[in-house]
């Protein structure tokens, strides 16, 4: 997983910013370079479509739990659909 990339979800998923919805996310993130961008966006279809990706490996990320693979790929497709493909609103990781 590129350093980036990992830092991406360090500041802007974490448990303390992750149950943020303010809708500033993404326009943060499309404010960035285009090649970070296309780094995000690629990063998250490697682990959205990686198996070995699951809650301990997210929980390593953000401090944020998650009960299931199935639970946190659902919310990681709904994020990449939000940042990417202009779904209406920020998903929230469980328990908000």
């Amino acid at each position: 997983m590129d350093a980036d990339f990992r830092n991406f979800f360090r500041v802007y998923l974490d448990l303390e910013r992750g149950y943020e919805n303010t809708g500033e996310l993404r326009p943060t993130l499309l404010s960035f370079s285009d090649s970070y961008v296309k780094l995000i966006r690629e990063g998250f279809e490697q682990i959205i479509s990686d198996d070995s990706f699951g809650p301990e490996e997210y929980e390593g990320l953000t401090d944020i739990e998650f009960p299931d693979r199935e639970t946190l790929h659902t919310y990681l497709r709904d994020m990449y659909d939000y940042l990417f493909h202009d779904a209406p609103e920020q998903p929230m990781p469980p328990g908000y």
